[in-house]
Parts: C-alpha cells; sequence; structure tokens
C-alpha cells in the first residue's frame, strides 16, 4: 500500500518528558490542541473527496498517543470510527513513546481500529538516550516493538541523527538494531535544533555541535540505501518544512527538500561507480523520467560535480527504462 495518510497532531499531549531537541508544536506546525470535532469535520471532507480511502490512513502524530488522558484518547478514536470499515479508510496510524505500550493498551487500540502504530525510538544508545532526556530505554523499543508486532500491527520506527553525544557510528548502530525488529517503515530525522529547546542551550555554551545539512547528506543517504536494501520503506527522511520551524531555526541539518538531496547523493555515487573507470568526456545517461530530477541533483549539482572530473553529463529520459535503472552512452553513439 503506498503510503498516503489524512494526519492530525497532538503536540506534546501526554508526555511526561522534555526531550533535549522537543518542541512539538513547531516540528507539527499545530499550536492548538486538537478536538474531536475538529477531526470529525475534516474526515467527513476527506470522505468525499478521496476516492482511494482503501489507501489511505487515518494518523494521530506529534504526541504520546497512547500516552494522552483515556478519556480523551478514545475520544479521538471515537471521532474516526465511522469513517473506517467497508468504504472507509484502511485504518488508524499512531505515533507514542517505547514505554508507552503494554498488551492491554494493544488490545483497546486493535478494538478501535489502529492498524499501526510508530515508536520514537530516536537512538538504541542507552548513553544518548539519557543526554537527551528521553526517559525511556533501547530496551523498551525493544520490547514494544515485539508486543507491536505479536498483536499484529504494522510497526514504524523513527531514529534521528546527529543527537547530543550521537556519532555516525551511533547512527549506524541504531539503524542495524531497528533494523533487526523488523519494522515495515522507518522515518529518519536528523536533528534539528530549535530556539528555547535543552540542545539550544547546549549549542549557545559551545558544548554541543550539532551536524549541518552538508555533513548530514552522506549519513542519510546511506542510511536511505541500507533500510530500502532490506525491503524496510523510509516513509521520511528530514522534518516537513514548516514557517514555524524556520523562524524558530537555530542549527542543524534543517532543509525543506533533505530527501531528494539524499537520493540525488546516492544517485551521483552509482553514475560515478558506473563513469570512472571510462576516459573523461561527453556521456549521455538514460534514466526513467522519474529519475531525471534525482540523478541531475538539486540545481544539477551532480553534473557539476562530473564536470569538474571531466565528464560532461546530458541526462536523458526513457520510459522503458525501471526506477533506478540507468544506461550510460558516449554522446551519440546509437542505442
Amino acid at each position: 500500500m503506498r503510503h498516503r495518510n489524512i494526519a492530525f497532531f497532538v503536540p506534546h499531549l501526554g508526555c511526561k518528558h522534555q526531550c533535549s531537541f522537543c518542541d512539538q508544536r513547531a516540528i507539527s506546525g499545530q499550536q492548538a490542541e486538537i478536538e474531536p470535532l475538529e477531526v470529525e469535520r475534516t474526515l467527513h471532507r476527506a470522505f468525499t473527496e478521496i476516492s482511494e480511502r482503501q489507501e489511505t490512513e487515518i494518523a494521530f502524530f506529534g504526541g504520546s498517543f497512547t500516552a494522552i488522558e483515556r478519556g480523551d484518547m478514545l475520544a479521538l478514536l471515537e471521532a474516526a470510527q465511522p469513517f473506517l470499515g467497508e468504504g472507509g479508510f484502511a485504518g488508524i496510524r499512531i505515533s507514542t513513546r517505547p514505554d508507552a505500550i503494554d498488551g492491554s493498551i494493544l488490545e483497546l487500540l486493535r478494538d478501535y481500529g489502529v492498524t499501526a502504530i510508530e515508536l520514537g525510538a530516536q537512538s538504541m544508545d542507552e548513553r544518548v538516550l539519557s543526554l537527551n532526556g528521553r526517559g525511556h530505554t533501547a530496551g523498551a523499543v525493544r520490547e514494544a516493538s515485539t508486543l507491536i508486532r505479536e498483536y499484529g500491527f504494522s510497526l514504524g520506527l523513527q531514529m534521528m541523527t546527529g543527537l547530543y553525544g550521537d556519532s555516525d557510528e551511533g547512527a549506524w548502530r541504531t539503524a542495524r538494531e531497528l533494523a533487526a525488529l523488523g519494522p515495515d517503515t522507518v522515518r529518519i530525522y536528523p536533528t534539528v535544533v530549535l530556539e528555547d529547546t535543552r540542545l539550544a542551550e547546549l549549542y549557545r555554551q559551545g558544548v554541543y555541535h550539532p551536524p549541518g545539512v552538508e555533513e548530514t547528506i552522506p549519513l542519510c543517504a546511506g542510511l536511505l540505501e541500507f533500510f530500502e536494501r532490506q525491503d524496510i520503506r523510509v516513509i521520511r527522511l528530514g522534518l516537513h518544512a514548516s514557517r514555524d520551524v524556520e523562524e524558530r531555526l537555530v542549527a542543524g541539518a534543517y532543509h525543506p527538500a533533505l530527501r531528494e538531496l539524499c537520493e540525488g547523493e546516492l544517485c551521483f555515487g552509482r553514475l560515478w561507480e558506473t563513469l570512472k573507470g571510462d576516459p573523461p568526456g561527453r556521456y549521455e545517461v538514460w534514466v526513467h523520467p522519474g529519475m531525471h530530477s534525482k540523478m541531475t541533483g538539486q540545481k544539477r549539482c551532480n553534473l557539476v560535480r562530473l564536470g569538474a572530473l571531466g565528464y560532461d553529463i546530458m541526462i536523458r529520459s526513457d520510459r522503458r527504462l525501471s526506477p533506478g535503472e540507468f544506461q550510460v552512452r558516449p554522446a551519440g553513439e546509437s542505442r
């Protein structure tokens, strides 16, 4: 199923912790708490506008959904019930903390049509979790993931890179551990430092030096490729573009097209591996139309890099090629 959802944000609702990086209201762009009546109205409108309802999920993101006061959580789930079932939306997706999951809550969620649960794991390094005030252990991530799969839910895991006390090597260890838990989906969030967070204080004190976009691209490009080779869908890489984030941005790896930059980096690496055995000159690279911009790179950066190495590249489109496939020919040579 393609990943598509009607998202509602419950910023910081239900969470008793203040993580070093967290300002859910800025990250989600939602300043007020969501009300059941708003959920009902939005879904009613979406129900009439969306024809591919069985490819669409209702989603409650942004907070720790299963830690919300029980009556409030049930009211939100109740508001979604008329829009599920035959002819309705595919199910409900929620995000929550690993330590807010147990068998009884999973039974309740299943009764209310929840089909997918995403856990904010962030790191599998106990020291990094402690330094950033997560309030749970890596063991809690493992236990909750196992339970979620045992109860038949689709499992999503979220990780961060560049956290205080972390490293590229640590991010790779986290990625390998998360992949071993068998998630269906993953989200990768490079750390973005926002005003009025603990990370902003540490940054200004000179204690914390968050990786920027240029440093982050090679790491996240590699992680993207790693998960995709494991047949784990990466359904998000980088924060959603948001005026709230941009206005409160202090430092870190924020770019509105970060995934595109990472995909372009992967394309450059694959193309260079093919080209570097050939002499410099003019070449045509044929790709599926959907790969054209990725192979070119944002603002033609891949072509500029190859040009500096003596390779004059023209990207051509061919619908007969599958996405990810490409062919290289000397310019003017018949295909």
